[in-house]
């Protein structure tokens, strides 16, 4: 799959087969993660693999849509220094992470859902997290159960290009 039929087919899974991924796959959604651009090539993250069950429940529990994260086969913690100067770039940052991580598990036959996380402190007490790090995100990771990847769009979807498009000046 190229990457602009990925994007353009890309939906939200949060409805996965009970089975695990392939270490190989999980290997290949974290590297592409770990390719994401950032600025200044700051890389300012720690990424946790989750497969545990007990840890995914637990972990769905610190976001308030988070609830994906307990049927995963994989859930990532995306994990960045507190830094109050720099925190909407890293977040900026963490979203690039996203983004490239997903894009490479649709491709994979792989869906994926984010989660922000809104009990960082809990988060970080589950996942063994220092002290000079959070965890604002997490993505859930699995094969969509059936029908799921091919199930129609929300009503209204996407606004169409000339709507959000200005040429030269707003």
């Amino acid at each position: 799959m190229d990457v602009v039929e990925a994007i353009g087919s890309f939906r939200a899974i949060r409805r996965f087969e009970p089975r695990p991924l392939p270490e190989d796959t999980v290997r290949t959604i974290l590297n592409a993660g770990r390719r994401a651009q950032s600025s200044k090539n700051t890389q300012p993250w720690q990424f946790i693999a989750i497969t545990d069950r007990d840890t995914l429940t637990r972990l769905s529990t610190t976001g308030d849509f988070a609830g994906h994260l307990a049927g995963a086969a994989l859930g990532v913690a995306l994990v960045a220094p507190k830094d109050e100067e720099r925190a909407d770039w890293i977040l900026f940052d963490l979203g690039q992470v996203t983004t490239y991580m997903q894009l490479a598990a649709w491709d994979q036959g792989i869906g994926s859902c984010i989660a922000t996380i809104y009990h960082p402190d809990q988060a970080a007490a589950i996942l063994g997290i220092p002290p000079e790090y959070e965890c604002p995100l997490a993505l859930s990771f699995g094969y969509p159960l059936p029908g799921e990847r091919e199930r129609p769009l929300r009503a209204g979807g996407r606004r169409p290009l000339d709507e959000v498009v200005h040429q030269q000046r707003w």
